[in-house]
C-alpha cells in the first residue's frame, strides 16, 4: 500500500468528517460569550468571558412560557433562544426557540443553514414540512409534509426550506431544539423578494418564469 493511496484516503476521511460537521466540539468546559464590538478578535462564534467572573445567570434564560404577539401579516412569532441572548451556549452546538401561532398563522417557508431542527407541539394542530435539496436526473424536489398534534415531534434536516402552518382555529404553541449555538434563519420570500439591494427583475422574471409586472408587484409588497 502506497504513500500516495494512504495520503488519499487520510484526505477523503477528513473530508467526510468535515463534511457531516456543524458547530465545534467544545474544547472546555464552557465558553460564555461576550458581547463586545469594539473587539478586534474574530472567532467563528464568540470570545469567551474569563471563567473566574462566570456566573449560573450566564446559563439562564427566563420568560419563554410568555405568549408573544401574533400580530402581523404572518400570524406567527418566534422566540429564538440562542448564544446571542443566551451567553452560555456559546460553543455547546445547542439552541432552541419558541413557536406562536394564530389561527392559520404561518412560519413561512425558510431554512436554517446551520443547524436541523426538531419540532414539538404543544398545543393546537400544525401542518408542517420539508422539500429535498435539487435532484439529479432533472427530478423534483420531494415534499415531506406531515400534520402534527399535541405531543407530536418532528425533524427538518439542516439546511433544506421547511415551514409550519397553524390549520386549527385555535391558537398553536410550539418549541423547536437547533443543532447549533446560532443556527441562521433564511426566510425565502424576504431574501429573494425584499434584499437590499433589490435582486433584478430580470433574473427574477427569468428564474420563476413570470411577467416583470408580476415581480415588481411582490417586490413592492415586500419592501411596506
Amino acid at each position: 500500500m502506497g504513500a500516495p493511496f494512504l495520503i488519499t484516503i487520510a484526505t477523503m476521511a477528513l473530508l467526510s468528517s468535515l463534511a457531516i460537521a456543524s458547530d465545534p466540539s467544545p474544547l472546555q468546559d464552557f465558553c460564555v460569550a461576550i458581547n463586545d464590538p469594539k473587539t478586534a478578535v474574530f472567532v467563528n462564534g464568540k470570545i469567551c468571558k474569563d471563567p473566574k467572573v462566570v456566573n449560573a445567570n450566564d446559563f439562564f434564560f427566563q420568560g419563554l412560557n410568555i405568549p408573544r404577539s401574533t400580530a402581523n401579516r404572518q400570524g406567527s412569532n418566534v422566540t429564538a433562544v440562542n448564544v446571542n441572548n443566551l451567553a452560555g451556549l456559546n460553543t455547546l452546538g445547542v439552541s432552541l426557540a419558541r413557536l406562536d401561532f394564530a389561527p392559520y398563522g404561518l412560519n413561512p417557508p425558510h431554512t436554517h443553514p446551520r443547524a436541523t431542527e426538531v419540532l414539538f407541539v404543544l398545543e393546537g394542530v400544525l401542518n408542517v414540512g420539508f422539500v429535498t435539496s435539487n435532484p439529479p436526473n432533472n427530478m423534483k424536489n420531494q415534499l415531506f409534509t406531515k400534520t402534527l398534534n399535541p405531543g407530536d415531534v418532528f425533524v427538518f434536516p439542516e439546511g433544506l426550506i421547511h415551514f409550519q402552518f397553524n390549520v386549527g382555529k385555535t391558537n398553536a404553541v410550539a418549541f423547536a431544539g437547533f443543532g447549533s449555538q446560532n443556527p441562521g434563519v433564511i426566510t425565502i420570500a424576504n431574501a429573494v423578494f425584499g434584499s437590499d439591494p433589490l435582486i433584478s427583475a430580470d433574473v427574477l422574471a427569468k428564474a420563476f418564469q413570470v411577467d416583470k409586472k408580476v415581480i415588481d408587484l411582490l417586490e413592492a409588497q415586500f419592501l411596506k
